[in-house]
């Protein structure tokens, strides 16, 4: 794996895996080591002092913007649900803008009203590409492990393909993958620019033996990469998306009950020891000195 380079400012921090203040998180992340936050709308529209003040306390944090989650549930809607989600849809967009996000999030649905047309969902998504477009966003659509048509990442990535549409790609999420037990050969036969993000978490569990299960999981029970079961499968996810000529961001997607009762800077200094994890030891990257030396003083302490 020689021919690896880079180092740990692929790999960032999602906001949904602390407590606290958006201020708060994005000092934790910064302080860790990391060089970009994925942002949860919640702890955007959260903000005490409003949207103003949460785009100016992410824009002053000197942290890149991953991408902007999450737009559940759009596709395949018909009537007075669809223009209630084209409305979402564009304050999302609105707020992905003015954080300087490039990247909307978009789970498959969940939605018992939604159709089960598959054209009809591409469709649906390359309306909401072309809203995206003129802000420079992408698009990127992610198959949920309980969604209700589109369940696997090659589902998500045929619908992407009938939508053809420059801005609307492909999201990766290694728990999704891992839950519903996803064959990592299809990998190999996608356009890897198209994929405009890869979300990475592990669990605690070897397999996940029902929907219910999945979504508590999901919810409350992730763990950064390296933490889990699920050690070799993850990096070898990895190794195949540099293989077939993946160069973006990874983003650590960690819903976990017991890290909301942490503190952040504990939590952040976990999720930069999987970072060296993934950039030293499975991409065989080097992580920048500084980075390595703030890692292990922080790390010691606790």
């Amino acid at each position: 794996m020689s021919g690896f380079k880079g180092n740990v400012d692929d790999f960032g921090m999602d906001t949904i895996s602390l407590a606290g203040p958006l201020e708060a998180k994005l000092k934790a992340i910064l302080e860790a080591g990391f060089s970009q936050v994925m942002l949860s709308a919640r702890d955007v529209v959260g903000h005490a002092q409003g949207l103003e003040a949460a785009v100016k306390a992410v824009k002053d944090s000197g942290l890149r913007v991953t991408g902007f989650q999450v737009l559940r549930d759009f596709e395949g809607l018909s009537g007075h649900l669809h223009a209630y989600k084209i409305d979402v849809a564009k304050s999302m967009l609105e707020m992905c803008h003015a954080l300087g996000s490039k990247v909307l999030l978009v789970c498959s649905s969940t939605s018992v009203h939604a159709s089960q047309d598959k054209a009809h969902f591409a469709k649906d998504l390359k309306k909401l590409a072309m809203l995206a477009l003129p802000l420079g966003i992408k698009v990127a659509y992610e198959g949920l492990s309980w969604g209700r048509s589109v369940n696997q990442y090659d589902q998500a990535w045929e619908i992407v393909e009938m939508a053809d549409f420059p801005n609307l790609g492909i999201a990766l999420d290694s728990f999704h993958m891992l839950a519903s037990k996803s064959k990592l050969d299809d990998l190999e036969l996608m356009d890897p620019e198209k994929i405009f993000l890869v979300q990475l978490a592990d669990f605690m569990w070897q397999e996940i033996r029902s929907v219910e299960e999945g979504i508590t999981t999901a919810r409350h029970f992730r763990v950064f990469p390296g933490e889990g079961v699920h050690s070799q499968a993850l990096a070898d996810m990895v190794k195949r998306l540099y293989s077939i000529g993946y160069r973006g961001d990874y983003s650590f997607e960690v819903f976990n009950d017991d890290y909301q009762q942490m503190p952040l800077r504990t939590v952040a200094l976990r999720a930069f020891k999987s970072a060296q994890w993934l950039g030293e030891d499975v991409m065989k990257r080097s992580v920048p000195l500084p980075n390595q030396i703030r890692l292990k003083r922080g790390w010691a302490s606790h």
